[in-house]
């Protein structure tokens, strides 16, 4: 059997209705909504958690967080891990990693300190130190003008073009591509030198960075590079091409930045629509109107109406900037005449609020805006366009890669295949968990959130370790999510339910790997 190739585009915090095919009624995406109509489009697809490193971390593994072990943004993925990229390089697949990776840490600021050291003993922790490099997306890696070489494969990757951060200011191989081509390459990134505009909106930062060395532009450039160099290949192929927009800061450049009028925008979902908000949100919103919101970092805020406008607008520049680089690597694929054999992917490592009850980024508030997310598959076996409401997750993406490539998974993978949900009717699960463990205190609460979510066809249940009170929604009633259920006598049994699943889904996501080598 001719194994196919697989061309796999991800973007960064992108919300799954904000697409054309998805119903968007402003953003254009042609070149996304083309490779929707030729395949199925899930539109009930979610993480596996709704922050970076974890979930690209379930991508490759397969895996969720709980067991894969990078559960929060700054751990790192072990190398003891197995992929899904290993298991296409063994059955010899060219590997190619071309953007962000992120499932090493892109920081040197050090961890919240939640565990006194000296409260501990001779060994510090539970697992020994492989005494492995897990450094290799810090910034200190990319200082020179020499490109930074990779010890490969990494993690089943036998090419690397690395980028990390987000907006104008990413790193890795592009900050020392971008130095090679420009001595003001430094200065553009300084936000004190941006160009001038009339924006409020937090994190708005108009990016002096020609649109030719923004760093879509450098993603969609070196995909084209790995393309046009296996077009003569034998051997199939898989190219993770991923893209660090359209995630904060705001920095869509050149014509991207006011493609999109803010005034075409609204807040659908004001704060004032949700019945009872639960008390992280009650705490974001006393800090808001307080004057005491945090809105330069990582961490969610909430916003005004034309702050959240202008966000929208922003953030749809920056994504059609994205599908134009989409459409010229898709047109690459097509001039190498390696199309006709390649599957097309199209996903999102995780959402954002973007005006839900007035908030922006992402955190422990479960909603589909940060749950939900892209997941679209073109197969060159048959392009007809199709929507699947299977309930799919991130973990579903490895076995369901490893199968079609025709190979077999390993033991302790935890998604299922969803080459049978293709057809638009087939079900995968009827209930699915999502998982969230924060890294830091923050949204009110006394101690990092510990988050499980439980998502059926009806309800979305979601419990907070160490506290009293929870979520429950009906879905088919409240599909917005905006009346908490949890303490309604009428609910009661259905909570009790859901609690039961959940335990058993928990129970399931255990890890199992390895397997026993005797019977005892």
């Amino acid at each position: 059997m001719k194994r196919p190739n697989f061309l796999f585009f991800i973007t960064d915090q992108h919300r799954a209705d904000y697409l054309g095919c998805a119903g968007h009624p402003i953003v254009k995406t042609p070149n996304i909504d083309a490779i929707a109509a030729k395949g199925t489009r899930f539109d009930r697809f979610n993480v596996a958690t709704p922050v970076c490193m974890p979930n690209r971390a379930s991508l490759l593994t397969g895996r969720f967080p709980s067991a894969h072990g990078l559960r929060y943004n700054g751990c790192d993925l072990s190398y003891r891990a197995n992929t899904f990229t290993e298991v296409l390089r063994l059955a010899g697949y060219r590997t190619a990693s071309i953007g962000k990776s992120h499932v090493q840490p892109m920081t040197n600021q050090p961890a919240e300190q939640r565990v006194d050291p000296a409260a501990l003993g001779l060994l510090q922790e539970a697992w020994a130190d492989d005494g492995e490099d897990y450094d290799n997306e810090t910034p200190e890696r990319y200082k020179g003008n020499e490109l930074y070489q990779f010890k490969l494969p990494y993690y089943g990757y036998d090419h690397v073009d690395m980028v990390t951060g987000h907006g104008h200011n990413c790193d890795g191989h592009y900050a020392q591509w971008l130095r090679s081509k420009s001595a003001q390459a430094e200065s553009w990134r300084d936000p004190k030198n941006q160009l001038p505009h009339g924006y409020s909106c937090p994190q708005a930062i108009r990016t002096p960075i020609p649109e030719e060395l923004y760093p879509t532009a450098f993603v969609r450039d070196r995909a084209i590079d790995f393309i046009d160099s296996v077009k003569h290949d034998d051997a199939p192929f898989f190219a993770f091409v991923s893209f660090p927009d359209p995630h904060h800061p705001f920095t869509p450049p050149g014509k991207y930045w006011d493609m999109y009028d803010p005034e075409d925008f609204s807040v659908r979902l004001p704060y004032e629509a949700h019945k009872n908000p639960t008390p992280p949100m009650r705490w974001l919103h006393e800090r808001w109107t307080g004057g005491q919101r945090v809105a330069a970092g990582q961490e969610a805020f909430m916003a005004n109406e034309q702050e959240l406008k202008e966000a929208m607008a922003l953030s749809c520049g920056m994504i059609t900037m994205l599908d134009d680089a989409i459409g010229a690597v898709m047109d690459a694929l097509k001039r190498t005449g390696r199309d006709e054999d390649t599957v097309i992917v199209f996903n999102s490592d995780h959402g954002d609020y973007l005006g839900d009850y007035n908030l922006l980024l992402k955190g422990a508030i479960m909603l589909r805006s940060v749950n939900n997310v892209s997941f679209i598959w073109s197969d060159p076996q048959d392009r007809t366009a199709r929507q699947s409401h299977a309930l799919a997750s991130t973990v579903d993406l490895a076995p369901t890669i490893i199968e079609r490539a025709g190979l077999k998974p390993y033991f302790g993978i935890q998604g299922k295949s969803l080459l049978g949900a293709m057809d638009g009717t087939s079900k995968v699960r009827d209930r699915l968990v999502v998982e969230h463990q924060d890294n830091m205190t923050r949204m009110g609460f006394s101690a990092p959130s510990f988050v499980r979510t439980l998502l059926t066809d009806e309800h979305r249940l979601t419990i907070y370790k160490g506290e009293s009170w929870g979520e429950l929604y009906d879905l088919g009633k409240d599909p917005d999510e905006s009346h908490n259920l949890w303490d309604e006598p009428a609910y009661a049994g259905a909570r009790a339910r859901l609690m039961e699943q959940l335990a058993h889904e928990m129970m399931e996501n255990v890890d199992q790997s390895p397997r026993g080598r005797r019977r005892a």
